[in-house]
């Protein structure tokens, strides 16, 4: 940290505080770097003093009536990191903070990020999004037996175009019991996330309510977050019934609960996303769920955590202050050294700024025009993926492409003869789901729509792997918060993809956010700090 010589000083709308401070004067930081050591110890409080004519702090000593030492000025309480959100997300789930770490689909929110994590009390999602179920199945085993009491969570993203996926998904979660899934990207309720939360449903001896099976429902409009915070709908409850999957007792327990536990506002964020702006989409959804909790009176109020462009301390903060249980880290954890992605794209990621970002066709909804975010530094996939889906539009099938305009895609784009991607992609889909190759064979538009998917898909497929020679077809989902991540460890150790850690990341964002605080907390009660000690430092570099 530069010396600058800058003391503390009073505002003009400081007020005095009837009380004074004994104590080891020797404890009182003077300097830059001392008072900002005292600022990190956010367990014990901290007292702005005067000394002669100087102010310092210190986080010794105690409180004593007027006069018997030195005049105190301010008092910051101590207090803990996972006070900043809501104690109920931290004692539901079993964590140390209310901080999440959410999940990036193909397993870029691997095994080892999901397990580092939570070998330290934080919860992560496996990113199970687009994995086959014996690949998410082997994921559950590894997971389940490095944290045998969690906490841990698993993706289950929505799939309209192949339903089949989103089933066995949710199969698979009941039948290794995985008691806590992330809802995400989903535009209405389906029968299988209402299965999963109605099969774990009983009574305890005292009459309450158990909820085996947790949901984290991750929204971006009121409309969903609205099915998510109301109990299931009763259509799917008959279904359930006449199939014989739940018990009368769980369909009228299923009416006494909302469908998710927790839900996060996404926000500008990367992959799928609105890319809304968190200080306005947090308060809306914040009120919703009063209303909602108001009409239905829930025994447990459903907690409403924030996502998508957290990559600061600030951005953290900003988030509590609104009213955030917990917060979502995402992009950020991709350029961690745990991320289930090629070191090609996380040294891409350490370079990134909050600009390089645009929004291109999503593979798993191509044909409904669903868009996600992603990176444009250092690939063409946005533009390329964007071109697939403009032929799309124009044409109902593979043959009524222009002859030159096919040449160049079969050149430029699939490296191959379109017929010979279709036989690749029959392959594919007879492991996944044989019913998308019966649709395509009745429907050219539909075959058209699956070989432009076997592009959009492999992707982030040779991104995750560092496929040599497709550097510039890496499809690398990203938000604005990595760019701003890069900005905030400029010149500390984490500048440098190979020391980014998650865990190691995870602390900093939150011990950020506690200095922050208290530094605010500081602020409102007339004391300017020295410029250097108003920001948290991480450590230098290597």
């Amino acid at each position: 940290m530069t010396n600058s010589n800058q003391q503390i000083t009073l505002s003009q709308s400081h007020s005095p505080i009837s009380c004074s401070w004994v104590g080891p004067e020797s404890s009182i930081a003077f300097d830059e770097t001392g008072i900002a050591e005292q600022l990190k110890n956010e367990s014990s409080p901290c007292y702005v003093v005067k000394q002669g004519g100087s102010i310092g702090i210190t986080s010794d000593g105690s409180l004593a009536k007027s006069g018997e030492g030195l005049e105190v000025c301010a008092i910051i309480p101590g207090f803990s990191s996972a006070e900043l959100g809501d104690l109920n997300f931290c004692e539901f789930h079993g964590t140390k903070y209310p901080y999440f770490g959410g999940s990036m689909a193909n397993g870029i929110s691997s095994e080892e990020m999901v397990i580092a994590l939570g070998k330290v009390g934080i919860m992560a999602s496996f990113g199970a999004g687009g994995l086959v179920p014996a690949r998410i199945e082997a994921a559950i085993h590894k997971i389940q037996s490095e944290l045998p009491k969690g906490p841990y969570c698993f993706n289950l993203i929505h799939s309209p175009s192949e339903p089949a996926l989103e089933r066995n998904a949710v199969d698979l979660f009941l039948k290794n019991g995985v008691n806590t899934i992330e809802a995400s990207a989903f535009l209405d309720l389906t029968i299988n996330v209402v299965y999963y939360r109605v099969a774990g449903l009983s009574k305890n001896s005292d009459g309450s309510i158990e909820i085996k099976n947790r949901i984290i429902a991750k929204i971006s409009r009121r409309e969903v977050a609205t099915k998510f915070m109301e109990p299931a709908p009763e259509k799917f409850l008959t279904t359930l019934l006449e199939n014989g999957l739940i018990t009368d007792e769980q369909a009228e327990l299923a009416r006494q609960i909302p469908m998710a536990d927790d839900v996060t506002v996404e926000a500008d964020s990367g992959g799928h996303t609105d890319n809304r702006p968190l200080v306005n989409l947090l308060p809306s959804i914040l009120a919703l769920r009063d209303e909602i909790q108001k009409s239905r009176n829930y025994d447990i109020k459903i907690r409403v955590g924030a996502g998508g462009g957290i990559g600061t301390p600030e951005s953290a903060l900003a988030a509590f202050i609104m009213g955030a249980a917990y917060i979502v880290t995402g992009s950020i954890n991709q350029a961690c050294i745990e991320a289930g992605t090629s070191d090609h794209v996380k040294k891409i990621l350490a370079q990134v700024g909050m600009a390089d970002v645009m929004m291109a066709p999503a593979s798993d909804m191509f044909e409904m025009g669903v868009k996600l975010q992603g990176l444009k530094r250092g690939t063409l996939f946005p533009m390329r993926a964007q071109k697939l889906y403009d032929i799309y539009l124009a044409h109902n099938s593979i043959d009524e492409i222009p002859v030159t305009e096919r040449e160049k895609l079969e050149k430029q784009v699939f490296k191959k003869p379109l017929m010979e991607i279709w036989k690749e992609t029959v392959a594919f889909f007879q492991e996944r789901d044989p019913d998308q190759i019966q649709k395509a064979e009745e429907n050219p538009k539909k075959m058209m729509a699956l070989i432009f998917r076997w592009y959009l898909g492999l992707s982030s497929h040779w991104a995750n792997s560092g496929e040599k020679g497709r550097e510039m077809d890496y499809q690398i989902w990203c938000g604005p918060a990595m760019g701003a991540f890069n900005d905030w460890v400029r010149n500390s150790r984490y500048e440098k993809a190979e020391n980014r850690k998650v865990v190691e990341v995870a602390n900093h964002l939150m011990t950020g956010a506690a200095y922050l605080y208290r530094v605010q907390g500081l602020r409102l009660q007339g004391i300017q700090l020295p410029d250097s000690c108003s920001n948290y430092i991480l450590p230098a570099g290597d």
